[in-house]
């Protein structure tokens, strides 16, 4: 007997939704369980939105499931990303999961609302409802720009240059790459070595110390 797909469903409903709200609705769909960084994305519709296609790699969310599938992710609904061209997109995401529980994949459903933030009073009440009013996240098109991105953001964290911060503002940084899943990404130990002045036995001894401490790696309601 064939396996059943676990993501038939999913499959469909990407093209539904997508044929619903047209072409200013991207529709993702990644699969957390095939152990590859780099091929995530397994159904796609209107990817020119952030220039993303079948076979790209995960977003930030993905990668943080992917680190910690055990850990009860929940969805995000209405919050605000942007693509590395500036559009401003309306972000849902939505896990899918085995009847353990466990997270095996995300659909992710991004509207571009880039004209309507820069001044479509007619669907001003179509954007207040936007929950998060924080920076919006970049999408990342490859694991390369995600490792990027996130460790540009452990810096922002600390708010001082990576050569200026002392040993325990380097651990706080890393103690964040590490909650967001970045050591899964090859070759990240050289690249955050390089940025943060550290040797490879450097970025382990700190790891273990970021692993062993209870102080929150980012501020509170930070995502």
């Amino acid at each position: 007997m064939k396996k059943k797909d676990p993501f038939e469903f999913a499959r469909r409903l990407v093209k539904a939704l997508a044929a619903q709200f047209g072409s200013s609705c991207e529709v993702v769909l990644h699969d957390l369980t095939g152990g590859d960084l780099d091929h995530t994305i397994i159904a796609i519709e209107n990817g020119h939105i952030s220039g993303r296609a079948l076979g790209d790699g995960p977003s930030r969310i993905a990668l943080e499931a992917i680190h910690d599938a055990k850990e009860t992710h929940t969805d995000r609904l209405s919050y605000l990303t942007k693509t590395r061209d500036g559009k401003i997109l309306k972000s849902s995401t939505v896990f899918l999961r085995d009847d353990s529980g466990r997270a095996i994949g995300i659909l992710a459903i991004n509207n571009d609302i880039t004209l309507t933030v820069a001044g479509e009073q007619a669907l001003h009440s179509y954007n207040t409802s936007i929950q998060d009013t924080k920076e919006p996240e970049q999408i990342s098109t490859n694991v390369a720009d995600l490792l990027d991105q996130l460790i540009g953001q452990s810096i922002r964290l600390i708010g001082k240059p990576a050569t200026l911060m002392d040993k325990s503002e380097k651990i706080r940084a890393i103690r964040f790459l590490d909650d967001a899943g970045a050591f899964l990404i090859t070759k990240s130990g050289p690249k955050v070595c390089q940025v943060f002045g550290i040797s490879k036995y450097t970025l382990y001894s700190y790891l273990d110390e970021a692993r062993q401490s209870s102080e929150p790696a980012q501020p509170e309601g930070e995502d």
